[in-house]
């Protein structure tokens, strides 16, 4: 009696990138009380807040860098990944707000910005269609680490307007990016119902 052959099986979710991604999700609550802790004024607590958030986002970079390089793609990651990035972005910009004045329009523009175009994301996705990181969306994002960064590290006083420039950058190219994704798509829309 022959078989038919089983579809070939994935790779496994307990894989060396979901380990990342998911020690980043965990370590997320410890980043906020950390921010929280150093109330803006406390030197050690506010090197630890950026030593980890520093750390935190190299593993973003290494968990895409492997799951890459050695065909370790899984659903899990797809999900889980973008879900840690935003957690961590959206606690340590609403932790600034509490903490060292940030701008509360900023972190609305970004919060607005991110989890929209991730709903839309996921929407295109059900439809069948992936919509990659554009180019701006990595510029985006790189900015948006810096400017959380400088803000995070304790910098001489005079460094708090080149600070806030760099946020104010940043919320910009989100604003922009976000609209730029729904014009491409719109433009795609209207092209492909032709």
């Amino acid at each position: 009696m022959s078989t038919s052959p089983s579809p070939a099986a994935g790779p496994s979710n307990f894989n060396l990138p979901n380990v990342l991604t998911s020690l980043r999700i965990l370590f997320v609550p410890v980043f906020a009380w950390l921010v929280l802790r150093s109330g803006g004024e406390e030197l050690g607590w506010m090197w630890a807040a950026f030593v980890l958030f520093v750390a935190l986002m190299i593993t973003d970079k290494l968990d895409g860098d492997i799951a890459r390089a050695r065909g370790l793609i899984t659903d899990f990651g797809k999900i889980a990944d973008p879900i840690a990035d935003k957690a961590l972005m959206i606690t340590a910009l609403v932790c600034l707000n509490l903490t060292a004045g940030l701008s509360w329009w900023a972190t609305g523009i970004i919060v607005v910005r991110e989890l929209g175009i991730t709903v839309w994301r996921m929407v295109q996705l059900r439809r069948g269609r992936v919509v990659p990181a554009s180019k701006g969306g990595k510029i985006k994002t790189a900015l948006q680490s810096l400017a959380v960064g400088l803000y995070l590290c304790p910098l001489p006083d005079w460094m708090a307007w080149p600070s806030r420039a760099v946020m104010w950058a940043a919320v910009l190219v989100t604003a922009v990016t976000g609209i730029q994704y729904l014009v491409d798509s719109h433009r795609e829309n209207k092209a492909g119902a032709r």
